[in-house]
């Protein structure tokens, strides 16, 4: 093939560039009111999000289960959701992902789910020297569709360099500005704290730089932990999202142990544990206090049964609450909205259960 054919034929086959430099006049100037976010209020559509904190702490599970959402078109806590395809680049504890993806896919999905357009790119990435391959693979395998959000899980493992150096921290964020240039998409960087744990580490030029970021951390040994808000370019700051990592038993090993991952689930549950109950939680108790009146039959008796409770199957409650509207049977997940209602219960002393039986700890009329 001559060069002159080459040529044509990479032009015919390049993608569309937009034009640059174009002069659009104070009265032409429009405000965008659709579509300028991936999750409303938490990542942009265009634009660098970080999100940082401490090891062990919480922060790629929650941006995993955001790209989760994203993938799915699932509102996130309440807020609205751009969906697309998502590319997760996890560089740190890759190993663990695929119990991740297991633990997300039993606990939210259900049985018969469809495959979904997030995915996982496990590779060694140098993305100051490889972000154009990194584009170019990408665009290959995705052909004509294109990520709404890129994550690259962590800063750390993705830069051949210094954190700290000025030269190389500008060069990681020109990389990361080019695949976000590439496919009009939000670049989320996950990034480790200082030592001080008050901001992100290395050079403060990252800081300068990006549109959005999020601190998480931990509440203490808990299980649980926030995502805050810091600031955003175009934004509300100072949210703060309540979260809790649930273990969730996703298989058995070639050994025959059981396999654990977690799953992140909406803090409220447990960030209220020995607190008033709220209407839905009030209106689920009093639907098991009917159950027991009209099924309820004695304990089996035993250790995990207190003296003279009177007890009724899981099950007939759970269908009650379904019947009653307390569930939305036809919901995304009603079997994981049953669990988390049933733990908040149990955490608040209201109902306690043992063996596939349930039943009231406080007696008193509701």
């Amino acid at each position: 093939m001559s060069n002159v054919k080459k040529i044509k034929k990479a032009l015919e086959t390049a993608p569309a560039i937009r034009p640059r430099f174009t002069l659009v006049r104070f009265d032409k100037i429009e405000l965008k009111t659709t579509g300028n976010y991936v999750v409303k209020g938490l990542i942009p559509a265009e634009g660098l999000t970080v999100v940082w904190g401490p090891p062990k702490c919480g922060k790629s599970f929650w941006s995993f289960d955001l790209g989760c959402h994203v993938a799915l078109g699932w509102d996130y806590r309440g807020r609205r959701v751009n969906q697309g395809p998502v590319i997760y680049v996890a560089l740190e504890g890759a190993a663990g992902f695929g119990a991740r993806a297991e633990a997300f896919r039993q606990a939210k999905m259900g049985e018969d789910a469809e495959p979904f357009p997030l995915y996982l790119i496990t590779d060694h990435l140098d993305l100051i020297a490889e972000h154009e391959f990194l584009i170019e693979r990408i665009r290959e395998q995705l052909k004509d569709a294109r990520p709404v959000v890129v994550f690259i899980d962590t800063l750390n493992r993705s830069l051949s360099g210094s954190e700290s150096s000025d030269m190389d921290m500008s060069a990681y964020i020109q990389a990361a500005d080019a695949v976000r240039e590439a496919f009009r998409c939000a670049v989320v960087i996950v990034h480790h704290c200082g030592i001080d744990k008050t901001r992100p580490r290395g050079h403060t030029s990252l800081a300068g730089a990006v549109d959005g970021q999020i601190a998480v951390k931990r509440d203490g040994k808990n299980m649980t932990f926030t995502a805050t808000v810091e600031f955003q370019k175009d934004g509300a700051e100072g949210d703060v999202i309540g979260n809790e990592l649930e273990v969730v038993e996703i298989g058995v090993d070639a050994d025959g142990d059981t396999m654990v991952s977690c799953i992140v689930i909406d803090a409220e549950a447990t960030a209220a544990t020995g607190g008033k109950t709220n209407p839905r939680q009030r209106r689920a108790i009093e639907a098991l206090h009917n159950v027991i009146i009209d099924h309820g039959k004695p304990s089996p008796g035993g250790k995990h049964y207190p003296p003279g409770v009177r007890v009724v199957a899981i099950d007939l409650w759970k269908e009650h609450l379904f019947s009653g509207g307390v569930i939305d049977k036809d919901g995304k997940n009603p079997r994981q909205d049953f669990k988390r209602l049933k733990d908040a219960l149990i955490a608040k002393g209201e109902i306690a259960e043992w063996d596939g039986l349930v039943w009231a700890v406080k007696s008193e009329t509701l």
